[in-house]
């Protein structure tokens, strides 16, 4: 028996799809780590912190006449100290995070129809597992558990901006 795998004949109708998409490098763009209260927090902190994430993707178009595009990943984390009691009003803010992840790509004859999700899902969901690792090590080196930021839908949030910058039309159906 062989050690080596049989590949079938490529007749072009199973050729594996390639995006028509480039990523030519990824930087971080921005970032800031910033504990407003200093050390009186890590003195005071009594559970854990309330975390809120917010993630945004912008995309802006580097040169007129090439598909060279600069997409930005900006997740901002923000701590803050529990309530007291419940329904209480929430504490200080613990730490806040924010970082712009970037990556500048190349679209290689994309049509038009798949432009829009190459640049808002398929590059935010290839640079995301960078920024998540960044947003980890700026928390844990700023004295605190890291932020493990949980997968993120894309398409949703996709869809979501699309369907706010498209407002349904009134009536009833």
């Amino acid at each position: 028996m062989s050690d080596t795998a049989q590949i079938p004949a490529n007749d072009g109708r199973n050729a594996p799809q390639t995006l028509p998409l480039a990523v030519n490098l990824q930087y971080t763009k921005d970032l800031s780590f910033e504990v407003p209260a200093g050390a009186d927090i890590f003195a005071t902190l009594r559970g854990a912190p309330n975390i809120a994430v917010n993630i945004d993707v912008q995309v802006n178009r580097l040169q007129d006449a090439q598909p060279v595009y600069e997409v930005v990943l900006a997740i901002k984390c923000e701590a803050t100290e529990p309530a007291e009691n419940e329904g209480g009003k929430t504490g200080r803010v613990v730490f806040i995070a924010e970082l712009a992840y970037a990556a500048i790509v190349t679209l290689n004859n994309a049509p038009d129809e798949i432009v829009e999700p190459l640049l808002l899902v398929e590059v935010p969901r290839l640079i995301f597992p960078y920024a998540r690792n960044i947003i980890g090590d700026v928390t844990r080196d700023g004295g605190f558990p890291p932020i493990v930021l949980q997968p993120i839908d894309f398409v949703a949030l996709w869809q979501a901006r699309r369907a706010d910058n498209f407002p349904q039309p009134a009536g009833h159906a």
